[in-house]
């Protein structure tokens, strides 16, 4: 089952679209050390990006007869970051699923065009400008330096100490007893990462590594 897992990980991976979307995630899977089949049918994007990911094709991917002569069928992860064409990312989405890609990374502009997406059977609907609009929305406030939300209100962030942690151990602080948050972990420039206990110090160079709801962090983090 490692095995299983371990070439599941390392497996080539589909990209069909290079606008920014689909170009920033060839691009990092790439850094990753994956290869990538990336399908685009606008000769200029090819062209631009020919030389910087594993394989560029220049094709439409909404014709299954192409995609198949690509091989398409052969890989088990798909990512589809076409976003200009509800019509033509729904089409290529229905050529992935009946070819029988297992795991397949669709963008949707708006939630309508994710749901038609979720019926017809892509198992990971993505939603990039709003997603990335809730955490700019998060990180605004400033203590915060990152932020993943969950599906269930759940969410895991990065932030500086509230004044009221500063100087004291975890265990000191009480915070998740005041506030309902959990500190996972504490970063200190120059030094290793260390999982949180109770006797960690906290200090006002620190970073935190913070879980919980989401309004408990956000009430935290709103801590001066």
């Amino acid at each position: 089952m490692a095995d299983k897992i371990q070439q599941d990980h390392n497996a080539p991976v589909l990209v069909i679209g290079l606008g920014r979307f689909g170009a920033s995630v060839a691009g990092q899977l790439v850094k990753q050390g994956r290869e990538v089949l990336a399908i685009e049918r606008n000769p200029d994007l090819v062209q631009k990006w020919s030389g910087l990911l594993t394989h560029v094709v220049e094709a439409d991917a909404t014709n299954i007869e192409a995609l198949r002569q690509l091989g398409a069928q052969e890989f088990s992860s798909a990512v589809v970051g076409v976003g200009t064409s509800i019509e033509s990312s729904v089409l290529i989405t229905v050529n992935l699923v009946d070819l029988g890609i297992e795991h397949l990374w669709v963008k949707a502009i708006t939630p309508s065009h994710g749901k038609i997406l979720t019926r017809i059977g892509a198992n990971h609907v993505i939603y990039p400008e709003a997603d990335a609009g809730v955490r700019t929305a998060h990180l605004v406030g400033g203590r915060m330096l990152d932020f993943i939300e969950f599906d269930d209100g759940f969410a895991i962030v990065k932030m500086y100490p509230p004044k009221e942690t500063q100087g004291f151990t975890l265990a000191e602080s009480q915070v998740r007893a005041k506030y309902g948050v959990t500190i996972v972990g504490v970063k200190t420039p120059g030094e290793d990462f260390t999982y949180a206990q109770p006797n960690t110090k906290v200090t006002h160079r620190d970073v935190l590594i913070v879980s919980g709801h989401t309004e408990l962090l956000e009430r935290f983090a709103a801590r001066p």
